[in-house]
């Protein structure tokens, strides 16, 4: 057996994954499952995206592209960032990438030397670390609060950076809180970071799944940041695995030719196929369901609430809940597997995102249909007596 690299022991397990094989295999045994678990919406493309893609395959639009993306596409997320979050960009700075994953292996394999240090907010997505780890970098988790809305705070970089940190990782909406930063403290953190010279990447995946006030690109507040966005979440096409990045002018270059030897390009087919999200006919069917997000949103934090499961801070974005369990037992794993396989309903324990919070919190997905959270819930209710 060869010697495997010493970071495969670094990278950390992702546990969301693991509930959703346990969950597959209960329905394989003939239970019915529900999963609040993975962050995958019940939506999928649109007929129009779909026919698209038809159209483009059919007329053998599958070959390779430019590693930065087809220049149409490139031009139409220019337009969008510009139109929808107040925040033009120049086409020449976004680059097409192998979803979100895609754009975070590249902005880490771009900015990150083995040995640096980047901070995040604990909790947060647990992926993220891996890729600092995969680029030879060190993730440093920085405890949050529910005061803080769960965010990395101004406060937090001024206190805990080092001589080693390059940077911070940030999400704006988050997961697994599904809190957005307030203006002005993402101001004073960029702020902050800048002031020791340092790069921020802004995962704004959740950006256009908003409920209340009409959010902003964090671009708005410096330009220089490093924007990482995807067609998974908002327009409905996880398993396409293309999303997008913004960088400054001066990472094109270097970005250009990464990309050319780690991926080559983005699926094309799925290239063609998303310009047509942006038509106003398929924009107005992705708001619709955004409002559809917002309404099962709107349901489930008052439920969990009466069952005992605080939610410390209301989300305003993505499509998470994440709710406090210590009320009913100290150990949300425990919980979790418990919940999973006596109420047969699926939902992520804490320590997917960070040790702070691990025990006491647990993450509800509501990617389902109102009739089916529900029926999660009456089953929750039974389940807790």
């Amino acid at each position: 057996m060869p010697h495997l690299a010493q970071r495969c022991n670094a990278v950390l397990p992702f546990y969301a994954v693991e509930l959703f094989k346990q969950a597959n295999a209960l329905n394989a045994q003939g239970h019915d499952v529900i999963s609040l678990g993975i962050g995958e919406p019940d939506f999928t493309a649109p007929g129009p995206v779909v026919d698209t893609l038809n159209r483009a395959s059919v007329a053998g639009l599958s070959g390779y592209t430019p590693p930065l993306g087809l220049s149409a596409l490139r031009e139409a997320i220019a337009q969008y960032y510009g139109a929808a979050f107040e925040a033009p960009v120049d086409a020449s700075r976004v680059v097409i990438t192998a979803g979100a994953s895609g754009a975070l292996m590249l902005a880490a394999m771009a900015l990150i030397n083995p040995g640096d240090e980047v901070l995040l907010p604990d909790p947060s997505y647990p992926a993220n670390q891996n890729f600092i780890v995969s680029a030879g970098g060190i993730p440093r988790l920085i405890p949050s609060t529910p005061e803080q809305r769960f965010q990395l705070s101004a406060e937090d970089v001024r206190r805990h950076w080092g001589p080693a940190t390059r940077g911070v990782l940030i999400a704006s909406p988050s997961n697994p809180t599904g809190t957005r930063i307030a203006p002005d403290e993402l101001k004073a953190l960029v702020a902050e970071v800048r002031s020791h010279g340092g790069f921020i990447i802004m995962d704004e995946i959740y950006l256009g799944l908003y409920y209340g006030d009409r959010p902003q690109s964090a671009l708005v507040l410096d330009d220089d940041i490093i924007i990482i966005n995807s067609f998974s979440k908002y327009f409905h096409m996880t398993g396409w695995r293309l999303g997008w990045m913004i960088i400054p002018p001066d990472m094109i270059e270097a970005v250009d030719r990464l990309a050319a030897s780690l991926t080559i390009c983005a699926p094309s087919l799925a290239q063609h196929a998303a310009l047509t999200c942006f038509e106003p006919d398929v924009m107005h069917i992705y708001e619709n369901r955004r409002l559809s997000f917002q309404q099962r949103r709107d349901y489930l934090l008052p439920q969990l609430e009466q069952l005992g499961l605080h939610v410390p801070v209301t989300p305003d974005g993505a499509f998470y809940i994440y709710a406090d369990i210590s009320q009913h037992s100290p150990d949300s794993e425990d919980f979790s597997q418990r919940l999973l396989k006596q109420a047969h309903v699926a939902a992520v324990p804490g320590r997917d995102f960070g040790p702070f919070h691990a025990h006491r919190m647990l993450r509800f997905s509501y990617t389902l249909g109102l009739d089916r959270l529900e029926e999660a819930v009456d089953r929750m209710r039974k389940f807790l007596g």
